[in-house]
């Protein structure tokens, strides 16, 4: 089985960086991005995430089926997903039970013979959202990264650009 690796953070916390530098330590890595681009200030994130990658990562956009393309991707390298933050958003924007998306995506990292790092933004440090919708999300990506992180073999906090360990792996 192939270990799967949850990078947590705050906005600009380096947890994106992290996650490219420990995903091409073994050679050939896929970047799953889940992002969709809606507007020009999106599309120039997106920009400079690829200029920052280079072109030895194959990319793969896919902003809601991530079991699909886990499992489609198995064995071609490690995959990088950026981010299930913004997977969340789309699944909830686009009507999916995202509670059902988040149990089929337990199920998949388990079955995965090849590395998975998924990066995620951590909630619940700040204040609480003036919204309904914003505190639904909020609460909704807190449990996504509950799931993710019981299921992952390791989990990282990102402070600042360095790597705070939350969950060692299985043999230490």
């Amino acid at each position: 089985m192939g270990m799967s690796i949850l990078i947590t953070g705050g906005a600009r916390s380096g947890k994106s960086r992290l996650a490219e530098g420990w995903a091409t330590r073994g050679g050939a890595a896929i970047y799953i991005a889940t992002c969709r681009a809606k507007d020009v200030e999106m599309e120039a994130r997106i920009a400079e995430h690829r200029a920052r990658r280079g072109p030895e990562w194959k990319t793969l956009e896919e902003p809601v089926d991530l079991v699909g393309v886990l499992d489609s991707t198995d064995g071609e390298g490690t995959r990088l997903v950026d981010s299930l933050t913004l997977w969340l958003a789309n699944l909830m924007e686009d009507g999916h039970d995202w509670q059902v998306s988040v149990e089929d995506l337990v199920r998949t990292l388990h079955r995965q013979a090849s590395p998975v790092i998924l990066v995620s933004d951590e909630v619940g440090s700040g204040i609480v959202p003036e919204s309904p919708l914003a505190r639904d999300f909020r609460d909704a990506l807190g449990l996504v990264n509950q799931a993710i992180a019981v299921a992952s073999d390791e989990v990282y906090l990102a402070v600042a650009g360095h790597p705070l360990k939350v969950k060692p792996n299985a043999t230490g």
